[in-house]
């Protein structure tokens, strides 16, 4: 395991694969994976070397998934699988799950950077309630676009009166929501309210995720991670702050996050190899990662599972 001496941190090398931006609800690519792995650069690099040596490429700089998952490939997958074993976790995120959760963390509860994480789930009966309601789409989508405001300046009223002419009935969590309030939130957006979290952007909570399992309560995360412009500066520096409140007295989760060329790390190749197969492989994952699924891809029928895999 790649500690420090004294054990009170611990290097997590991360990617992700299916990241979309806001088209959250495309059904070419329902899930998004982020891959974290607890390995030193020597040892990613001779996984990498040993892949690369299983099927060749000219002019190529990254061994990518889905070579991996070619049938002539299956022996190559399952020693890279087997030789991550207990060195690296997978946390999958059903996008239109994250999204309906996203409406009440945002609209109904006070928005905090624990939107989205193992550490907020007491709105996740209401947000069950909107996933399996009628129209769902349409009204995810108006909730989408309307919280969308990167380059707004004022509040754009057509897309409130989309998002309450679509909303599903049925929900009681929504019953009391009014224009009012829902104008304040997404205005707090436009404004970039450093009390709100992004959103839409998925990566934030993963990364919250991939922080607290490696932490485990016992030490805290130096995160080295491929280049996203999801993860800005103040967006970790605000993230980073909320996690060390809410475990405190236990070590802060998350300690740094730095941004590397995924082509110059071989451990954050590494991670995005593996995301990138529980990603193709999310469906059915068969014998080489079932063992290692400790909860539900999809929004749980009980409302307290877990939500990754660990390898």
């Amino acid at each position: 395991m790649h500690t420090s001496p004294s054990s009170a941190w611990v290097e997590i090398a991360c990617d992700e694969s299916g990241f979309s931006g806001s088209n959250l609800l495309d059904p070419e690519s329902p899930v998004i994976t982020h891959a974290g792995v607890d390995l030193a650069v020597p040892e990613a690099a001779e996984l990498v070397a040993v892949l690369r040596s299983s099927f060749p490429r000219r002019g190529s700089t990254e061994y990518k998934s889905n070579l991996l998952l070619r049938p002539e490939q299956a022996a190559a997958l399952e020693w890279f699988l087997t030789a991550l074993r207990g060195r690296a976790s997978v946390h999958v995120i059903d996008k239109t799950w994250y999204v309906a959760r996203r409406v009440i963390e945002l609209l109904v509860a006070e928005p905090s950077y624990g939107a989205g994480t193992s550490l907020a789930r007491d709105h996740d009966e209401a947000a069950l309630t909107i996933y399996r309601a009628a129209g769902r789409a349409e009204f995810l989508d108006a909730f989408i676009r309307m919280t969308r405001t990167k380059r707004l300046r004022l509040v754009d009223h057509a897309l409130i009166d989309r998002f309450f002419a679509t909303m599903p009935s049925g929900v009681p969590a929504l019953r009391e929501l009014t224009r009012a309030h829902v104008e304040d939130v997404v205005l707090r957006l436009i404004e970039d309210d450093p009390a709100i979290p992004p959103p839409l952007e998925p990566l934030v909570p993963a990364l919250a995720e991939t922080a607290l399992l490696w932490s485990g309560g016992r030490r805290s995360v130096a995160v080295v991670h491929d280049e996203q412009s999801a993860l800005t500066r103040w967006r970790v520096a605000r993230l980073r702050t909320y996690l060390a409140g809410a475990v405190f007295p236990a070590p802060p989760p998350l300690l740094t996050v730095s941004q590397v060329d995924s082509r110059r790390d071989p451990r954050v190749q590494v991670a995005d190899l593996l995301a990138g197969i529980a990603r193709r492989m999310h469906e059915r994952p068969g014998r080489l990662l079932q063992p290692y699924l400790v909860g539900g891809l999809y929004p749980p029928t009980t409302l307290d599972q877990p939500t990754g895999w660990r390898v």
